[in-house]
């Protein structure tokens, strides 16, 4: 008869004290993915039971109109970007001209520009009073617009170049990457049964691509469903600004909610369809380490029309804003120094701040707590959260305001008759909210980053701390987060950069007589006032231009691996 082997206590204490320490963990994850979800969710709940029910009012006036503009914005703006991204990223990767090592970043750039920037510099640009009608007009000797003819700036056709302009570096970046891994032999081989430069790119080099264009492409048009800032300023009525107009023209919540609904289900709609376009596709490397492409030179007139072509989207998304908006706050220095810009700015730095750090803390402890976790419904609600940042601002500002109104009179309600002090609206009433839309809007940035850099770090790190008897969330201090500082940083730049850009959830959550940069340059370019715009644009673009030259070092590491 065997000895039955000795239990040792301390490792059973161990065990379950690591069960315990997992569990909070879960819990933890399980409370941040609810937060994340909750405006989604509650957008869907009000719609589907508004206080007044005007879907039969929007679908016989207002939704076809919208639904219409939207969908020609949409789509006109994804095959103008993918287009042009695409085109870019094949000539600057397959063939050496004059400035392509340059123009490979250059041509990210416009990232740095938001695209309502964008509209408000080709408007000043190209309206009646604006230099180039004012040099036709003098050197053609016309006397007025009666006289020439002159297309319409403000227009649905303008507000699709001008999108497309900012957000085709999303696919230029994709294609770009997709283009540079793939291997010399297959445009050898194809060149050998005789294909042309564009046989190489249509058979070849656009096929493999494709996954990456698509990706990008969806980006682009789920950043183009959201916008706000070009669509108003060019008058085209879409989903976005018909929630504006029913909840702030017309103070009806529920309609505001079911607009949102339809706009959500657009944004389902377009990564289902990406996501449908690559389910059967399978691309493969060799085993062995493919040869990258050699570059083919192009001098004369070839590489003249490379380099104009390149340099177009340069010009149009970077350039030009840049210009317009520099000449006008040289022009206008008091502005620099004006009333509101200085608060402006502070409130920017507040608001972003502190979304970019509870965003990238959250992130940490939800991706945390799920890898500890062994449980199934953490572990699906992890990409789930990810729905925050294809959700517009717009649809997130609805969420949000109505329930938390809702809330903070309740509280309000409660500390009134408990103190006879009414404290006010402590989460609308305040920039919580917004502080709050962004970190739904932006989780996905931080969580993917960290989700990766978590990846990175080896088992066994965490495993020997814990076996030196260090906690859950001592493995997390004092091994991943070292390990992570850089990821960390990362996540919370770009989280940031985001926060500082966005305007649809910002212009519906703000609390009155409050500003951000980016409400002040809406504001005071609506007023067709460029002179006070450019400083918080100018200010705007250059906190665009650290995330940009972020991603740009990070493709020239992943590159030189």
């Amino acid at each position: 008869m065997r000895a039955r082997p000795k239990t040792n206590p301390g490792l059973l204490a161990s065990s379950r004290g690591r069960s315990a320490g997992s569990g909070v963990w879960s819990l933890a994850a399980l409370l941040i993915a609810g937060l994340v979800l909750l405006p989604i969710l509650s957008v869907v709940a009000i719609a589907f039971r508004p206080s007044e029910n005007i879907w039969p009012h929007l679908i016989s006036t207002t939704l076809p109109r919208y639904l219409g503009n939207t969908a020609i914005l949409t789509l006109g703006t994804g095959m103008l970007a993918a287009a042009v991204g695409t085109g870019a990223a094949w000539l600057v990767t397959m063939y050496r001209f004059p400035m392509s090592r340059l123009l490979e970043w250059l041509l990210l750039l416009p990232l740095a520009i938001p695209a309502y920037v964008g509209a408000y510099a080709l408007v000043d640009f190209l309206e009646y009073s604006g230099p180039v009608q004012t040099a036709l007009r003098e050197a053609m000797g016309w006397a007025s617009a009666r006289d020439y003819w002159f297309p319409a700036i403000r227009s649905r056709s303008m507000a699709v170049v001008v999108l497309s302009a900012a957000l085709y570096p999303y696919v230029y970046m994709m294609a770009r990457a997709a283009f540079r891994e793939q291997s010399a032999g297959s445009y050898e081989v194809a060149r050998a049964l005789g294909a042309g430069p564009f046989g190489l790119f249509l058979r070849v080099g656009l096929p493999l691509a494709r996954p990456a264009i698509a990706a990008g492409a969806a980006i682009v048009m789920m950043e183009t469903v959201n916008d706000f800032g070009v669509v108003d300023f060019f008058g085209v009525q879409t989903l976005t600004t018909g929630i504006f107009s029913v909840w702030l023209e017309s103070r009806n919540a529920g309609g505001a909610a079911q607009i949102a609904c339809v706009l959500l289900t657009v944004i389902l709609v377009l990564v289902g369809l990406e996501k449908t376009s690559r389910r059967h596709s399978r691309y493969y490397h060799s085993a062995r380490q493919p040869r990258p492409v050699a570059r083919v030179p192009l001098t004369g007139g070839a590489g003249a029309i490379a380099l104009g072509l390149c340099l177009v989207p340069f010009v149009m998304g970077f350039v030009l804003p840049l210009a317009v908006i520099g000449t006008h706050a040289i022009a206008n220095p008091e502005a620099w120094v004006s009333k509101g810009l200085g608060a402006a700015f502070f409130n920017t730095l507040t608001v972003a701040g502190s979304a970019a750090a509870l965003t990238v803390v959250a992130a940490v402890v939800m991706v945390y707590g799920v890898r500890l976790t062994g449980r199934r419904l953490p572990r699906l609600l992890l990409p789930a959260t990810t729905i925050g940042y294809a959700a517009p601002g717009a649809v997130l500002a609805v969420g949000i305001l109505i329930p938390m109104a809702a809330l903070d009179h309740r509280v309000a309600d409660l500390v009134l008759a408990v103190t006879g002090n009414d404290p006010g609206l402590l989460i609308t009433g305040t920039a919580a909210a917004i502080v709050l839309a962004y970190g739904v809007r932006f989780f996905a940035i931080a969580q993917g980053a960290l989700d990766t850099a978590f990846g990175r770090v080896s088992p066994s790190l965490p495993m020997a701390a814990r076996s030196l008897g260090r906690s859950a969330g001592g493995a997390l201090r004092e091994v991943y987060l070292p390990l992570m500082k850089g990821s960390v940083g990362t996540a919370l730049l770009l989280v940031f950069v985001d926060g500082v850009k966005e305007l649809p959830a910002t212009l519906l959550l703000r609390p009155f007589n409050y500003e951000t940069l980016a409400t002040r340059v809406h504001e005071k370019a609506s007023l067709e006032n460029l002179g006070d715009a450019a400083p918080p644009a100018l200010l705007v673009i250059a906190v665009g231009l650290m995330a940009v030259g972020l991603m740009a070092r990070a493709q020239l590491r992943s590159g030189r691996r």
